[in-house]
């Protein structure tokens, strides 16, 4: 389904991609074998049953909540933010806000100024229930419910997605009577998307979760069965050789604004994933063509340490052209009738050839249309690129053990127990 093109000989000699697409199928299998892996065959593998529970939560969250408080930081809360927004929002009554996914006070007013005298539950998604961000919001958001609607009918409306067996909030669930979704052991938090992780919030907003798995399905299945390795293993085996080149930078591109979140969820995949031992491409991102106007002259003419990788759709969007005008003032009478859409692409097009001119290397990466399926796919097409990716630089792909730093610090400073010099 996602197709992916790159004019590599330009870059490098014409058996660069051959000589390593035989190393790809051995890193899959460590991808198979580590206890992270389960992510790679979810698609196919997932709780059937629990898929249906999330559905009908979301269909009460939908009868009985203007809002729904979605509480959770990194990979728990911008796979499917980066779906949700890339497919136009949300589609009915309930609204999603989003929490603890910073410690900043004014954030935290603002959503519960939001929030107002409406009806509102809340999904609290954390694997151990004591990460600080969310936790602060958890607590927040817990005692607003419980003064709203009294200690019982408040536990009916949160809604935990956590540890199957351990865990501070996992025992909270259990305890207060709590329902309760899985993150399941063998699935990181970057790669947790297409668990209840994402799954619940995304039927929330009226997203067919079921096309959503499809999609990701029929890319898994693409990726095994095409020949020269899959697109996703080209990807990740052209991004390193570009490393190796002493482009170090990697811009992710495209010319819808919706995709704001998925560029922060591309960022988060790579970053946290690659970002190791010294060692890494790192991850930025832009939104044309309104970055055209920011960063542009720096793509086109700034240090030669930045490649770009296009994510573009393929099919047309019919419905806006450009009105005709007597007067001509704004001198679009050449555009006059012609699809928004056309010009666009047309936009692209001409972007990807004026970098590339100017000495930037260009990747592009395909979806078929802008639906669930194609988002499902786009979301599988990556998060295999990234695993393949990390492995072929010689790092792990599902730990972060870079992360604790500032949080031991933190705590140290904030007199937590056991944190005290």
């Amino acid at each position: 389904m996602i197709d992916f093109k790159c004019d590599y000989k330009k870059y490098f000699p014409a058996d660069a991609l051959s000589k390593r697409i035989a190393a790809m199928q051995p890193l899959v299998q460590k991808i198979i074998d580590d206890d992270f892996g389960g992510w790679l065959h979810l698609p196919y593998e997932y709780d059937k049953d629990e898929f249906e529970r999330i559905k009908k939560a979301a269909a009460t969250i939908n009868s009985d909540s203007d809002y729904l408080v979605c509480i959770g930081i990194g990979g728990s809360y911008l796979g499917h933010r980066a779906i949700i927004e890339a497919l136009g929002g949300e589609r009915g009554r309930t609204k999603i806000i989003y929490a603890g996914n910073s410690l900043s006070a004014r954030e935290l007013e603002s959503a519960i100024a939001r929030i107002g005298d409406a009806d509102f539950s809340v999904n609290v998604i954390s694997k151990s229930g004591t990460t600080t961000e969310p936790a602060v919001a958890f607590r927040t958001f817990k005692n607003l419910l419980i003064k709203k609607y009294g200690a019982e009918e408040a536990a009916k409306r949160i809604y935990a997605t956590t540890d199957a067996n351990k865990g501070a909030l996992h025992d909270e669930a259990s305890e207060k009577g709590y329902e309760s979704f899985v993150v399941p052991d063998n699935v990181g938090g970057r790669y947790s998307v297409l668990t209840a992780v994402g799954l619940l919030p995304m039927a929330v907003a009226g997203i067919d979760i079921k096309k959503v798995i499809d999609g990701a399905e029929e890319e898994r299945r693409a990726q095994s069965e095409e020949a020269n390795g899959g697109k996703a293993a080209q990807y990740a085996i052209l991004r390193n050789l570009m490393l190796e080149r002493g482009y170090d930078i990697e811009v992710l591109a495209n010319f819808e604004p919706s995709f704001m979140y998925f560029n922060e969820w591309w960022k988060q995949l790579f970053g946290e994933s690659e970002g190791k031992d010294g060692k890494g491409i790192f991850p930025a991102s832009v939104i044309y063509s309104t970055d055209l106007h920011s960063m542009g002259q720096y793509m086109q003419e700034g240090r030669r340490a930045l490649f770009e990788t296009f994510v573009e759709i393929k099919d047309d969007y019919k419905g806006v052209s450009v009105p005709k005008s007597d007067e001509n003032l704004d001198g679009l009478q050449y555009l006059e009738g012609r699809e928004l859409d056309e010009i666009c692409k047309i936009a692209n097009q001409a972007t990807r050839e004026a970098h590339e001119n100017g000495g930037v290397p260009i990747m592009e990466v395909i979806m078929p249309s802008l639906n669930e399926k194609s988002i499902g796919a786009l979301i599988y097409f990556f998060e295999l690129s990234c695993a393949l990716s990390a492995l072929t630089l010689g790092v792990n792909p599902f730990n972060q053990p870079g992360v604790e730093a500032y949080k031991t610090r933190m705590f140290e400073l904030l007199g937590k127990p056991g944190y005290d010099k």
